[in-house]
């Protein structure tokens, strides 16, 4: 197992703790991690207790038609935008039981984007039911598979954040 593995199940499993701990749970939306989030998730026995559901929206109409992504967000920002990551996550809370949700959108390469959103570039949104939606832009480097950990990681570490903060 790579070191990036190895870390994704820790958080996966510390993210388990907290939201076991809180009494709450968390859906998904993913895109360019094509549900790895999800994945690494149900990797922990018992993630059942607190992990509601998850979305892989690779396409956007898939985002519009699963997670009300509006087309005016998708065509005034782009698919790859922290603006349609936070409607995917306001979305994906809408669609089912969850109080958390993460939601991440990206270019994972190596073909794809431009001069303004080159391969690499992910935009994840943190959300808590009712309340404040967190995003962040970045701009990840290496391989496809790497950028895809890169994103899982991040997308784990801010909900951890967002936990931390009383969220």
């Amino acid at each position: 197992m790579s070191a990036n593995n190895t870390r994704v199940l820790l958080l996966a499993e510390q993210l388990g703790d907290r939201l076991k701990s809180s009494n709450s749970g968390l859906t998904t939306a993913e895109s360019c991690t094509g549900g790895g989030v999800a994945y690494a998730i149900t990797s922990i026995p018992g993630s059942s207790a607190w992990f509601d559901r998850g979305f892989v929206v690779y396409s956007n109409q898939a985002k519009i038609d699963l997670l009300q992504v509006r087309k005016a967000t998708l065509d005034d920002f782009g698919a790859v935008s922290e603006e349609v990551a936070r409607e995917m996550a306001t979305g994906a809370l809408s669609n089912g039981a969850a109080d958390y949700s993460l939601a991440v959108t990206g270019i994972a390469g190596p073909g794809g984007g431009g001069s303004d959103k080159p391969a690499g570039t992910v935009c994840i949104a943190w959300q808590y039911k009712g309340g404040e939606c967190r995003s962040q832009r970045y701009q990840l480097h290496g391989d496809r598979e790497s950028i895809r950990q890169q994103s899982i990681i991040q997308a784990l570490e801010g909900m951890l954040a967002m936990l931390a903060d009383g969220r």
